[in-house]
């Protein structure tokens, strides 16, 4: 078993936690379970894992305030867990930090296949550690373009926004950027295609590891889980969709970077 494969489960329902336990550890992981929201947060600064899945009704601590205090002492992948009667809670879910969210009843394998997509993704199979702060790298003047560093370091260029898929690492005037696996992977993609249009479903398949081909059925909660990644990253940007200075909306289509 890979040792790097750890996950945290925090969930009140003793057969819903012993269930998503079994799964995950069917599926390779060492598996550390909680049944409160406090006592998860500890867990995850225990034992740093990759993944975390969290129930969103929680008694105490529910889970939008565990999401918000995993996220300020971890990077890892949170899958909330909500019946589908709560969607709304879900959404706020993402907003907190969260990264995808599966509601309830769900199946084992569709869940399992969930997780092992997401982990496809490049940045994914490390240990995580809270990420450390690091100076702002030296300015390119122009914008869009890439950027080697001294250190080797790739950095794509837009505006003042730099960022290195490489490092993982995203500054916005010399400022570091605080953002969820997500938010950067969403950057990531805008700013590598430059001026190509990306849509929300091409958007939704790549945060789960996979590659658009134009057949793939996009659900409208997918749809709705990028509108709030895209509201939070811009949030943290400081923009305005209506003046945008990074990413401007296509309507009906999806989203690009603004024009140098």
């Amino acid at each position: 078993m890979d040792a790097r494969r750890v996950a945290v489960v925090i969930e009140d329902e003793a057969d819903i936690r012993s269930l998503l336990s079994d799964v995950l550890e069917q599926a390779g992981f060492t598996v550390h379970s909680s049944g409160t929201g406090a006592e998860g947060v500890e867990l995850v600064r225990e034992v740093h894992p990759v993944v975390t899945t969290l129930d969103v009704n929680m008694p105490g601590m529910d889970g939008f305030e565990a999401t918000r205090r995993i996220r300020a002492i971890s990077t890892t992948l949170i899958v909330m867990l909500t019946a589908r009667t709560e969607e709304i809670d879900a959404l706020q879910g993402l907003d907190a930090g969260a990264d995808d969210y599966v509601t309830k009843p769900f199946r084992p394998r569709e869940f399992r296949a969930r997780i092992e997509a997401m982990l496809r993704r490049s940045r994914m199979g490390l240990p995580e550690t809270p990420p450390a702060e690091v100076g702002a790298p030296p300015r390119v003047d122009a914008p869009s373009q890439t950027a080697v560093d001294p250190d080797g370091a790739d950095w794509l260029e837009h505006h003042g926004l730099r960022l290195s898929i490489g490092m993982r690492l995203a500054t916005v005037d010399g400022v570091p950027l605080e953002l969820t696996r997500s938010e950067f992977d969403i950057l990531a993609e805008l700013l590598s295609a430059r001026r190509r249009v990306i849509g929300k479903g091409e958007l939704a398949l790549i945060l789960r590891g996979d590659r658009y081909t134009g057949s793939e059925y996009i659900s409208e909660s997918d749809s709705r889980v990028i509108e709030v990644h895209m509201a939070n990253l811009r949030r943290k940007l400081g923009e305005s969709p209506a003046r945008p200075r990074w990413i401007e909306t296509v309507r009906g289509v999806g989203y690009r970077i603004t024009a140098p």
